[in-house]
């Protein structure tokens, strides 16, 4: 197929605190789920790639783990993963959400970036715009802009109401180099199918946690196997990895009421995911402390 003149293609990161909707704006560009969505800080935990197909461009929308100052061994892994990707786009999004105001963190984080890309270029985006009125947006699009400097375009959107996404990805398409389709047509991300399943087994386990437990919770899948004795069945078989044995009890819930929700929930998005029928065997298994033991990290593919 031709590329037409002018074709643009490349990658675009989102930056910004945790909680500052860079998963829920990726799912949006992308126009399918492709990284899950909590409402716990540091819910993505690796770089995923969506796609997103234009005539005039084609997007690689890369969602990263937030750069953070990190407390154990995984947060210093996750932001050498960040500050690698962050060196290697095209252009970062400065994430800010309308309804908090620019503090220490955001600078913070504008400052580690600009010295990990020096070269790279930022659009402000200020997301959650539904949440406040018109006058706060335009307030907050005034503080980003002089947070950036006056070169910077800065657009405000709201990925849950799907305002605005168009006129974002006009301003990311502008702001890409000219170039190759890099992945084939109808492509919408790089991650395997059991990633996928495994994170939308944890999404389900991440729902109504507090404190500390989150940050706890990592699932792997164990095997994928289709049911020999009933057609069209597809078992999986994965586990829940807590690091002390007193949050099984938590996860588990009151005569294990939150355990059955967490795999009706996550089996529903599966077979959303894979269009076929699923029966979920989910176990837990305790993995002492493993966020700050080299080899679990390993094990769990950190």
């Amino acid at each position: 197929m031709d590329i037409p003149e002018g074709f643009r293609s490349g990658f675009v990161s989102f930056v910004g605190r945790p909680n500052t909707g860079k998963s829920t704006l990726t799912n949006a560009l992308v126009g399918e789920k492709i990284a899950i969505t909590a409402n716990q800080p540091e819910t993505t935990r690796h770089p995923i790639r969506g796609l997103v197909h234009r005539e005039d461009a084609q997007i690689i929308v890369v969602d990263t783990p937030g750069l953070h100052r990190p407390r154990t061994l995984l947060g210093e892994r996750l932001n050498e993963m960040v500050k690698e990707t962050y060196a290697d786009v095209d252009l970062i999004g400065l994430t800010i959400p309308a309804d908090e105001k620019i503090g220490p963190g955001d600078r913070w984080i504008l400052d580690n970036v600009r010295q990990i890309a020096p070269n790279t270029p930022i659009v402000g985006i200020v997301t959650k715009l539904d949440k406040v009125s018109k006058d706060q947006v335009g307030e907050q699009l005034l503080a980003l802009h002089e947070l950036l400097g006056e070169k910077s375009e800065v657009i405000p959107v709201s990925a849950a109401d799907g305002i605005q996404i168009d006129a974002l990805l006009d301003v990311i398409a502008s702001q890409l180099p000219e170039g190759p389709k890099l992945y084939p047509e109808g492509h919408v991300t790089d991650e395997n199918t059991e990633t996928r399943i495994a994170e939308l087994i944890r999404e389900a386990a991440l729902t109504g946690l507090k404190e500390e437990l989150p940050h706890s919770v990592a699932v792997s899948v164990d095997e994928m196997l289709p049911d020999p004795d009933r057609g069209g069945l597809l078992n999986i078989h994965a586990i829940i990895y807590l690091e002390r044995e007193g949050q099984k009890a938590i996860i588990t819930g009151k005569a294990g009421r939150r355990m059955g929700r967490i795999i009706h929930n996550a089996r529903q998005e599966i077979i959303k995911l894979l269009g076929e029928n699923v029966y979920l065997d989910l176990r837990i298994k305790v993995l002492k402390n493993w966020q700050s033991d080299p080899k679990s990290l390993g094990r769990l593919g950190f």
